[in-house]
């Protein structure tokens, strides 16, 4: 193991000791005690897949669905992997007592209010992970947090058996949360329909000042816009596409405004992937990929034309 001085973020060979299915996802729990120290929710962590010589020169980079930083073995890191093609599938083969290189945490936390308020917490699929965690962070500081899941069918919800939810669509409960809400869009689990469909009557019930959300790209963005519209801050975990998780190999460059307006590439694994909803520029994602606003800082429209 070895940790950068200063940086708070450890390099090592994880254990691993814990590997089950989850509805359509495999839930991994691995040794690092130095990450589950160091982690806050909303941060993630790098794996190598593949094996020590395998092709696959790119890590994986998963949110951290949850830190034990003591217990039986010293500290342990969960994360939830979709199985979405060979490195997350050679990941859900890894064998329990089998090791994976892991680097972490990595990423900017959810920021966390500085006094109790209202808060809603919005995860997609398996996106959900980092949202229990964080709503028992916020819990402890008095908030009063609700959470609603979606997903397209049952199988793909993450989370339900963490929350004593049976699945019919509204539960208030207390175990995690205040209040729960499922929904999916077939209507095999909760209620039919997408989180968009709820979240303006939560957010009223709720008195919502902050919404967390974690999830696929145009998810978050319509948790900003109804966010915006209710006056609350949407607080957004994205789901760019990340290679290195370190800010070496530029693959999850994105579009956001700083707060004087103007737009910069930024790296979402580092200056991410947690960002203020209302600052990212949605207007500049085609197909769930970000492209460069014309308008951008250094954007080659705008570039080209300043030389005229």
């Amino acid at each position: 193991m070895s940790t950068r001085p200063g940086s708070g973020v450890a390099t090592l060979r994880a254990e691993l000791v814990a590997s089950r299915a989850v509805g359509a996802y495999q839930q991994l729990t691995l040794v690092a005690p130095e990450v589950a120290e160091l982690a806050r929710p909303g941060q993630f962590v790098a794996l190598t897949v593949g094996g020590p010589t395998s092709a696959a020169l790119l890590r994986r980079c998963f949110s951290i669905h949850r830190v034990t930083p003591g217990g039986a073995f010293g500290g342990t890191v969960e994360i939830v992997v979709a199985n979405a093609g060979p490195g997350s599938e050679w990941l859900t083969q890894v064998p329990v007592q089998g090791q994976v290189e892991l680097i972490g945490p990595l990423g900017k936390p959810f920021p966390l209010p500085t006094e109790p308020v209202g808060c809603v917490l919005v995860g997609g699929g398996y996106g959900s992970a980092p949202l229990f965690w964080l709503a028992e962070r916020l819990r402890g500081r008095g908030c009063r947090v609700e959470i609603v899941l979606g997903a397209a069918t049952r199988d793909r919800l993450f989370g339900v058996d963490l929350l004593g939810v049976d699945l019919l669509g509204v539960v208030e409960g207390d175990r995690v949360a205040h209040g729960i809400t499922v929904t999916t869009d077939d209507g095999s689990a909760g209620l039919r329909g997408w989180v968009s469909d709820v979240l303006p009557e939560v957010m009223a019930r709720t008195d919502a000042s902050v919404v967390y959300a974690c999830g696929p790209m145009a998810m978050l963005r319509s948790v900003s816009d109804l966010a915006g519209a209710h006056g609350a801050v949407a607080q957004v975990a994205v789901e760019e596409a990340m290679a290195c998780g370190i800010g070496v190999c530029m693959t999850c460059v994105m579009p956001v405004r700083s707060g004087d307006g103007t737009t910069r590439m930024v790296r979402s694994c580092v200056e991410g992937p947690t960002f203020r909803g209302d600052r990212v520029r949605w207007d500049a994602f085609v197909d769930g990929h970000a492209v460069v606003p014309d308008d951008a800082v250094g954007a080659p429209a705008a570039a080209a034309g300043g030389g005229h």
